[in-house]
């Protein structure tokens, strides 16, 4: 006797894509819809890495807990979303970019709440390990459901359009964040992702088309994910403990040694093995590897003062209120040029010279961080100044990567490029945190100003990346892949 037909449809609905209706699937803009639907996605992780950091003072009153071991809550978060991104993404090439990435908003959702009602730090730590793994599923096909949906000469701008969502979610972040944390307290910045997630879930199981180009997955390369985990969270962890973790500084070298050993080893395994988790041959190509640094530093910029402006402001007696809402004019000035800057600059204008523009413009705003007095009048405009920067180049170094990367592959190219931006996040709270920390606590005025001189050196990085990129990205059927 065969199984009851509902038997038989329940693994089809848990390991099957959904097609969308006819009616959306078959209107003329109707890829506008599935980019929309990615934007909900791009907006929550961005309001949830932004919103974070406004609870670090909350946290560490409410927990008895140090600088460096509040940090944990976004390390733990982001270390473990640059180790999963890319196997998510290998993972959504063979069996279904929509499937994953609506997977993984259902994780999220669930662990959000789970983060508001956590017991103590380590919990939350712990339950910020989970909402990570969900937040890989989703943000490794983010970037590849934007660039499969949209036709090729529309890439930059659908791709302004989610940069514009993530930028929404970092303006509100810190508002948000600030007001939550002000009134109800730390945890409903945990529980304000619930409602986006569910509506973010409907939203996608209708509008994101399936996938129509896989790569086969032979086997999974564990050891592989095991060596990249292990170089990524040691260098990571060593920074941290830099920065003020009852680490000895043997134990901090120690780190940094299984850091450089895991990395080599994992870029020999990728070699050698005949189902490797990242295709190297893809670093090869000038466009993917240029553009992939350039990625890593806009981040670090990006975040960088996330947790500075905070931490300087509330020290000299500010709010969080207020240090939230001078923080919203580097994500907003981010938003205004992702969305406007594809129709202000000549569409002829290619993504190098976009590229180029934008990081002159972010490092000359951080270079102002080292000449201003950093109070809020003058914060405001430089961030803004930053953001905008940063809103002309992202779209573009975006573009210039995936353009150069086939549409088979665009689940691990789209998540290397958000491993790379991921591991530049973490930079970015991790090495300003150590700035802070070396000044000493007394001492705001002198750790600020090396926090500056970090983020110029990272703008430093984008501007050479950008300009050492190829004057024309080659064709995907090209590139050495």
């Amino acid at each position: 006797m065969s199984p009851h037909p509902s038997r038989r449809r329940w693994p089809a609905v848990l390991t099957a894509e959904r097609p969308r209706p006819a009616g959306i699937r078959e209107r003329p803009n109707g890829w506008w819809l599935a980019v929309g639907a990615v934007c909900f996605g791009a907006f929550m992780g961005q309001l949830d890495a932004s919103i974070v950091t406004l609870t670090y003072g909350s946290l560490r009153t409410g927990f008895h807990a140090s600088l460096a071991a509040v940090e944990w809550v976004s390390l733990a978060y982001l270390l473990t979303l640059v180790a999963l991104l890319v196997p998510a993404g290998r993972l959504a090439d063979a069996h279904g970019r929509k499937l994953l990435y609506l997977y993984g908003f259902a994780v999220f959702t669930l662990v959000s709440a789970a983060c508001g009602f956590a017991p103590s730090l380590w919990a939350l730590v712990a339950f910020r390990v989970v909402q990570a793994a969900g937040a890989a599923m989703m943000q490794a096909n983010s970037v590849a459901l934007v660039t499969t949906s949209a036709p090729r000469e529309r890439m930059r701008s659908a791709l302004g359009v989610q940069a514009a969502a993530q930028a929404l979610g970092l303006a509100l972040g810190p508002t948000v964040g600030g007001a939550l944390v002000s009134t109800l307290g730390w945890r409903w910045v945990f529980w304000v992702n619930v409602p986006v997630g569910v509506v973010a879930l409907v939203g996608g199981h209708y509008l994101l088309p399936r996938t129509r180009a896989r790569t086969r997955v032979a086997r999974f390369d564990r050891p592989g994910l095991a060596l990249l985990a292990s170089a990524t969270t040691s260098a990571l962890l060593g920074v941290s403990a830099a920065s003020g973790l009852p680490v000895p500084g043997w134990g901090v070298a120690a780190l940094f040694a299984v850091a450089a050993w895991a990395g080599w080893a994992f870029v020999r395994r990728q070699r050698r093995t005949t189902a490797p988790l990242l295709d190297l041959a893809m670093l090869r190509v000038r466009a993917v590897a240029f553009g992939l640094v350039g990625a890593l530093s806009g981040y670090l910029v990006l975040f960088g003062p996330l947790v500075l402006v905070p931490v300087v402001l509330t020290a000299r007696g500010s709010s969080d209120l207020t240090a939230g809402l001078v923080l919203t004019a580097l994500p907003a000035g981010f938003a205004l040029a992702a969305t406007g800057g594809d129709r202000l600059l000549p569409h002829s204008l290619p993504d190098r010279a976009r590229c180029l523009a934008g990081a002159g413009l972010f490092t000359l705003a951080v270079a102002g961080l080292l000449a201003v007095p950093l109070t809020p009048g003058w914060l405001v405009p430089v961030l803004a100044l930053a953001g905008l920067g940063l809103g002309v180049f992202t779209p573009a170094n975006n573009a210039m990567v995936m353009g150069a990367i086939p549409a088979r592959s665009s689940g691990t190219g789209g998540g290397l490029v958000n491993m790379t931006r991921g591991l530049g996040t973490a930079l970015g709270v991790a090495l300003v945190t150590l700035a802070l920390h070396l000044a000493g606590s007394g001492d705001i005025q002198t750790g600020s100003r090396c926090a500056a001189v970090v983020l110029v050196a990272a703008s430093a990085v984008a501007v050479v990346a950008a300009w050492l990129s190829p004057r024309t990205a080659p064709e995907p059927s090209r590139a050495a892949l």
